[in-house]
């Protein structure tokens, strides 16, 4: 049996709405799922229901009312609680343990799209010029114009920056991965492309948590599927 990599349990969130007289909206609770080495779990559901909400207090952006969540510690071996909210565990976490795909790159102006990609491979300890090959070799392999390469991605389009997104999320060995619809802006060429990087992610032993609404690419890449329904404070209220 593979090891579990990521282990959410009894994990609850809710949002304050300050500018409506601090009126609390849930969003979720008793959330509960596990992902394994080699496993691709998807977080499906309709619209609105938290998925996005779910990955993004997994990475750590969104704080928890309550619950644990476990992250391999790539350095220490230990399963950590990143939901606890230290924020120096955190940014340890995601620097050797965790890496996320978001739904829209936010990349700092005036930093190439080579060195936005490298980043997370320099924090990880590798040296300047492989961290660019490496950095270089993805991005030709999501068809990123090398013309590109050395321009900051402010002002690409929609699917080349999220090419740029995706080869940054790829491009360490951290063992959790999250993915937050990777492929919707993407043409079926490098549709293709991340399906197969998916793929081999998988094979190396990654654990990957993510939403797809892509049927056809859900379909190819899922080993199992989490209706986050059950977790719907809203449908419970």
């Amino acid at each position: 049996m593979s090891p579990v990599l990521l282990s959410v349990s009894g994990v609850a969130k809710s949002f304050r709405m300050h500018l409506r007289g601090g009126v609390e909206l849930p969003v979720v609770q008793g959330v509960a799922f596990e992902v394994a080495a080699g496993e691709c779990v998807v977080l499906g559901g309709p619209s609105g229901v938290g998925k996005s909400s779910i990955l993004r207090m997994v990475y750590g952006n969104y704080g928890i009312d309550r619950g644990i969540i476990l992250v391999h510690d790539r350095d220490s071996g230990a399963m950590r609680d990143l939901g606890a909210g230290d924020p120096r565990l955190v940014l340890d976490l995601r620097r050797s343990s965790i890496a996320y795909v978001s739904q829209f790159l936010r990349a700092v102006p005036r930093v190439s799209a080579l060195d936005v990609v490298a980043e997370p491979m320099l924090a990880a300890g590798l040296g300047r010029e492989p961290a660019r090959e490496a950095a270089r070799g993805l991005l030709r392999r999501l068809n990123l114009p090398a013309a590109l390469h050395d321009l900051p991605p402010a002002t690409f389009s929609g699917g080349e920056k999220q090419r740029v997104n995706i080869a940054r999320g790829f491009a360490t060995g951290h063992p959790v991965l999250l993915l937050d619809e990777p492929t919707a802006s993407l043409d079926a060429e490098n549709r293709e492309v991340v399906v197969a990087m998916i793929g081999e992610k998988l094979a190396a032993g990654t654990a990957i948590l993510g939403i797809f609404h892509d049927d056809v690419v859900r379909e190819r890449v899922a080993t199992r599927l989490v209706d986050v329904s059950h977790f719907s404070a809203r449908q419970a209220a």
